[in-house]
């Protein structure tokens, strides 16, 4: 008889750490566990904007899947349906035909994507920052900008090479925008060119706050370091159009940029849609406090259905009548509970609820500043920015990426910070494409032309 087959859909927060901790919990006699997702790593997204600025090495932000999940199975491609009913998920894999394979549990969890608006040229100019590929786009395109800059005699082309738009005022926006700031301000002392005064720096954030996540009074803190660091707050403002880099916001300012940074929250993958699993009024997975997902009507569990992370609604036992906020901090601590219910229950036990207190957040504002509002204490500065470098190097998974990644700030302590576009990578076949000429192939003559041919000789 075979062992239970336990599928991973999506190899991200809760993939990664729940598949790791099912590996070691039962061997392959109790469970067979596969893990699905297109790429072959998973993405520690609170180092984004370090890898953005060059603090650490692109590849020291993720985690390759083959390296540590040795005891699980691997499939490189797409969970494209999910039908419970029949316990089966159809997979694209990244090459040839899909196919379903069957399961007896299921973890759902194939995470978040930006959640973005219509809005006129959004998709056209917009840059999220949501994966690897994103990051490094990111600082390749900003450096490139600063050298557009220099070279350009068009005034109006060197104002919006120097205008960065930022929209979004969380984690990820504040984050990134302090790390770039910093990463432009090194890169000038290298354009004589270019006045410093030249660059701004716009945030755009629909509520009248930032760092909501931090609290009120840290939140405050943090736009006043930004503001004085010449950042332009504009607060209560929404994005309306960027049409061919036009920006025009809601407070009526219009103005040209070539660099619109998208970080307006997340919403749960369209993959869901295509699953008959129950799901709540936003799009997400209907979940129990055990983190099985439940029916809509009757909340009553359906039997090897789990999921966990952003894309799934997963009561607050701490907060009566709320949900979970789809944070890392939650999926990380919701996949150890999520894999450790699923171990009792193959082993005849009873799950047990979800129940962890939001202690806080802290967020790098770039080199040696930060903010933090851990279990009640708050602290800025250095010792904030001491306290995200060492939070977040110890969760991401595995003693290589975590020396690897100490590594990384050790040098760029030591050494100056690099400087130098790649933006090459975006397009790597571009210089060989145009030196090398299309060929048209043979045409083949008619058979009765060749028999022609062969008779006559």
């Amino acid at each position: 008889m075979n062992p239970p087959r336990i599928v991973v859909v999506g190899a991200g927060h809760v993939g990664l750490y729940a598949a790791l901790r099912l590996s070691k919990k039962l061997n392959r006699n109790r469970a067979e566990v596969v893990v699905i997702d297109p790429v072959p790593h998973m993405t520690y997204q609170p180092f984004l904007p370090e890898a953005a600025a060059g603090n650490i090495s692109p590849r020291h932000a993720v985690v390759p899947l083959r390296r540590e999940l040795k005891k699980c199975r691997i499939v490189s491609g797409e969970v494209t349906k999910v039908e419970h009913a029949r316990k089966t998920v159809t997979v694209q894999p990244i090459d040839g035909p899909a196919y379903e394979m069957e399961y007896d549990h299921i973890i759902v969890a194939p995470g978040s994507v930006s959640r973005t608006l219509p809005i006129p040229g959004l998709s056209d100019m917009g840059i999220g920052l949501k994966t690897i590929g994103e990051a490094i786009y990111l600082r390749n395109h900003i450096l490139d900008r600063l050298d557009v800059a220099a070279a350009t005699p068009d005034e109006e082309v060197r104002k919006a090479s120097l205008n960065f738009v930022f929209v979004g005022g969380g984690f990820a926006g504040i984050e990134a925008l302090a790390e770039m700031q910093d990463v432009v301000a090194d890169a000038l002392k290298y354009y004589p060119e270019l006045d410093p005064k030249e660059v701004h720096f716009i945030l755009v954030e629909a509520s009248n706050r930032i760092l909501p996540e931090v609290g009120p009074e840290m939140g405050a803190y943090t736009a006043r370091q930004l503001a004085g660091r010449g950042v332009d707050l504009r607060l209560s403002t929404f994005l309306q159009s960027c049409v061919d880099g036009q920006i025009v916001l809601s407070d009526g300012d219009t103005f040209r940029a070539e660099t619109l940074v998208w970080t307006a929250g997340v919403k749960p993958s369209p993959m869901l849609a295509n699953t008959d699993l129950p799901l709540g009024p936003k799009g997400h997975v209907n979940c129990l406090p055990t983190l099985q997902v439940a029916d809509n009507e009757t909340s009553e569990p359906l039997e090897g259905a789990w999921a966990a992370g952003d894309c799934a609604q997963v009561p607050d036992l701490t907060n009566p009548g709320a949900w979970c906020s789809p944070s890392a901090q939650h999926a990380v601590r919701q996949a150890k509970v999520l894999a450790d219910n699923i171990a009792q229950v193959i082993l005849g036990g009873a799950p047990k609820e979800y129940r962890h207190k939001h202690v806080g957040g802290v967020a790098g504002l770039g080199i040696n500043k930060g903010v933090a509002h851990v279990y009640g204490i708050k602290v800025k500065g250095y010792p904030a920015w001491l306290m995200h470098r060492f939070y977040h190097v110890s969760r991401i998974p595995s003693f290589n990426r975590k020396v690897r990644v100490v590594a990384d700030w050790v040098l760029a302590f030591l050494l100056k910070r690099e400087t130098v576009a790649l933006g090459q990578l975006h397009h790597p076949r571009e210089e060989f494409t145009e030196v090398t000429p299309p060929v048209a192939l043979p045409t083949e003559k008619p058979a009765t032309e060749k028999t022609v041919s062969a008779g006559s000789r």
